[in-house]
């Protein structure tokens, strides 16, 4: 399903050459949990974000589903973040003055998918928001906008969800709820990459890929 291969990104700035990412090759397979752990400037966000097709790689390639990610154009790459890849990151990324409906549904609306309003609400009554859907993200605690972000990743159905910190703004009871709803849909064949410092949510992932000055040190299954 995922497949990368030699990937490396370099950032040239002036005179100088950042070696952020260095030949890192592996494989995911559909309906995997796994979680990406390093330390600051290991190259796990630069990682996260050439698999969330945010950003292309220097050298290496990624195939994403058999598909070339490498060889595609811009509007060709954004077509795939919207459609096969769902984001949920630390700081919820909500509008501020839409309501939680609205932002689920907001995939779909760049996507123009019919019936986006009753899809949107599936997702949220699929996250146990259905009941606070017209309610806007400074009405939600914490753990209710990372449900509602969690729900737009799920709308268009991806291929993968990257969550980015996940549990990161959020206290240690509503964290574990967060991550119990990872695994209901992990136990339903969603394919998940997890980003995270914290060991104790790394090891509920059934993989850890663990990473320091832009390569891959382990990659071993959790038992």
């Amino acid at each position: 399903m995922i497949s990368v291969e030699n990937l490396s990104k370099k950032y040239d700035s002036g005179t100088l050459s950042v070696s952020a990412l260095r030949e890192v090759s592996f494989q995911i397979m559909k309906g995997e949990f796994v979680a990406i752990m390093g330390p600051s400037g290991s190259g796990k966000s630069t990682l996260m974000n050439l698999l969330g097709c945010l950003d292309l790689p220097t050298t290496g390639s990624y195939h994403l589903e058999e598909v070339d990610i490498g060889s595609l154009k811009a509007n060709q790459l954004a077509e795939v973040r919207n459609r096969r890849i769902g984001f949920v990151f630390q700081s919820f990324n909500l509008l501020p003055r839409a309501t939680a409906l609205e932002n689920t549904e907001l995939p779909l609306l760049y996507g123009r998918i019919q019936n986006s309003t009753e899809i949107a609400m599936q997702a949220l009554e699929r996250v146990g928001l259905k009941h606070r859907a017209m309610h806007k993200p400074t009405e939600l605690s914490g753990g209710e906008k990372q449900r509602v972000a969690i729900a737009r990743a799920l709308v268009n159905k991806p291929a993968i969800i990257l969550a980015d910190e996940p549990t990161g703004n959020l206290d240690s009871v509503t964290g574990e709820e967060i991550m119990s709803l990872f695994h209901e849909l992990n136990s339903e064949a969603v394919t998940l990459i997890l980003v995270t410092h914290e060991t104790e949510i790394a090891q509920q992932a059934k993989r850890i890929i663990k990473m320091k000055d832009g390569r891959i040190i382990q990659d071993q299954a959790v038992t």
